[in-house]
């Protein structure tokens, strides 16, 4: 039985181990500055040579126990620490390592330094100390604030970014980043006021108001239309008929107008089944009349006489 606990816990370290030996074969080096002296600073504000990782899986990744290294000799240079929960990296995004030969400071700073003017290379490795994950080889010809970049997240060719107006540097972010839309900008740009865009604001906002009212009217005119077909229907006559009848005057207001005027003149009220009409009966009041101003007359006192 006991053997059986130990095959299945070994059976489940491995899957797990290989879990994560598949997963981190997605991580890659993505972007890389030696000189730094006008870009991105560290938890201290301070410029240092930083390299980029991008985990280019579809699910966060764990990147701790890996390592990182200049030394193909010496793989296990600097491993990435335990514990830290900034390691896990999430789905499609980036971190970044300062390579300022500086471990003490924290987990993203490495022990290792870059090397202005001479070619650097920079692998990663697995856990393992042996599996290579990438490399990449960042040439001598680098000049300062310039980075040697993949010209798409996680896979495309290697090229030098120098931080003009369309090779953006990007650390901590997507290589590849969308441009404005040229229209847009276009019209900002000639229409600096925005005198235009008021204008179509206002033509928007009427055009919407002149559909409702068409929408309204439209809905007025089936309901009664409606209304008319189900009264020719409950008095058994057409349309035409039940509208000569009434002397083509079927309209709600002259009716409730002509209600109001036979109600005010002969303060009556139509019989109906289901209304209860409750009349207040006006009666003339005296305070002579109420028992409350009645004469009073004072006892008196009986004696018996014998």
């Amino acid at each position: 039985m006991n053997k059986r606990l130990v095959i299945a816990v070994t059976a489940l370290v491995l899957c797990v181990a290989s879990g994560f030996a598949q997963g981190r074969k997605a991580l890659r080096i993505n972007e890389v500055m030696v000189t730094n002296e006008s870009g991105v600073v560290d938890d201290y504000g301070q410029r240092q040579a930083w390299i980029e990782l991008f985990n280019a899986n579809f699910a966060p990744l764990e990147i701790s126990s890996v390592y990182l290294t200049t030394d193909s000799t010496n793989p296990k240079m600097y491993p990435v620490p335990l514990g830290d929960v900034n390691t896990r990296i999430p789905k499609r995004q980036h971190v970044l390592f300062f390579a300022d030969g500086e471990p003490n400071k924290g987990t993203f700073h490495t022990s290792f330094t870059l090397v202005p003017g001479q070619d650097n290379w920079v692998g990663v490795y697995d856990a393992d100390g042996r599996t290579l994950i990438d490399a990449v080889v960042v040439p001598a010809s680098l000049g300062p604030d310039q980075s040697w970049a993949r010209t798409s997240d996680g896979n495309g060719e290697w090229a030098v970014r120098t931080g003009g107006a369309t090779d953006y540097i990007t650390p901590s972010s997507a290589n590849v980043i969308k441009d404005t839309n040229k229209k847009i900008d276009m019209f900002a740009e000639r229409d600096a006021n925005g005198f235009a865009m008021t204008i179509m604001a206002m033509g928007v906002v009427f055009c919407a108001l002149l559909v409702l009212c068409l929408c309204f009217y439209g809905i007025g005119k089936v309901g009664a239309a409606i209304s008319g077909l189900n009264k020719s229907r409950a008095h058994g006559v057409s349309r035409e008929e039940l509208h000569e009848s009434l002397g083509g005057h079927d309209s709600g207001e002259e009716i409730a107008a002509i209600v109001m005027a036979l109600h005010d003149h002969l303060n009556a009220h139509d019989t109906e089944s289901a209304i209860l009409t409750i009349n207040k009966v006006k009666r003339a009041y005296s305070p002579w009349s109420s028992k409350i101003y009645g004469i009073r007359t004072m006892p008196e006192r009986h004696t018996n006489k014998r």
